[in-house]
């Protein structure tokens, strides 16, 4: 029995000696582990920082390539006002039967009446465009076209009118047509436009009276 009691005794030394030597290792492995949380923390948080302060930059970098121009924009509205009030006018006058739209044409116009018929194509100059198709429609009327606008936009250079034209025959029918004409306007002037009108109706009056 004493020899036993040594020898349990003897275990219970070695057991505690071992206690502080596994609690070492054990504080070893946790430090260490800390650490490389700690470091890999670091390195995402460094990773963080480095991608929050490329973003703003690169931000800036677009914005300073695609700078806004507020000046520009008041530049293009006064534009764009004037040609309104330019087109708005030439078209009372002609109400009025003091002018005519065709007044704003430069010399060079390019003037396009889409769709098929008598008069749709082309024309390379103003003084072709009264020839070949005001001038011939103007015969064929007793009364002038009288045009009544519904409305007219401005964006850019590009002014458009929506407008109802109405006139009385030759032979003493009416003619009555929807226009739009979209004007590309430069220094007060049309230099290009296109005519969207009902070519059937137009090509009719055409075709049923002649000029005199």
């Amino acid at each position: 029995m004493r020899y036993l009691s040594q020898i349990f005794t003897g275990a219970g030394l070695i057991g505690l000696l071992a206690i502080p030597v596994m609690m070492q290792a054990h504080a070893k492995a946790a430090i260490q582990s800390n650490a490389t949380a700690f470091e890999s923390s670091n390195y995402s948080t460094a990773l963080n920082q480095q991608s929050s302060l490329v973003q703003p930059s690169a931000i800036a970098d677009l914005s300073q390539a695609t700078p806004s121009n507020p000046a520009d924009a008041q530049a293009t509205q006064t534009i764009e006002q004037r040609n309104k009030v330019t087109v708005q006018q030439s078209f009372d006058q002609w109400r009025n039967g003091t002018g005519s739209a065709f007044d704003l044409l430069a010399p060079d116009v390019t003037w396009t009446i889409t769709g098929t018929g008598a008069t749709a194509g082309t024309y390379r100059s103003r003084q072709a465009l009264l020839d070949q198709v005001v001038s011939p429609t103007s015969a064929r009327l007793s009364t002038p076209i009288v045009p009544t606008v519904r409305g007219i936009w401005a964006d850019g250079d590009m002014v458009i009118v929506l407008w109802d034209g109405e006139a009385t025959a030759r032979d003493g029918r009416a003619y009555r047509n929807t226009y739009t004409w979209y004007f590309r306007m430069k220094d007060d002037q049309v230099i290009e436009a296109i005519a969207f009108l009902d070519m059937s109706k137009f090509t009719e009056l055409w075709t049923r009276v002649s000029p005199s």
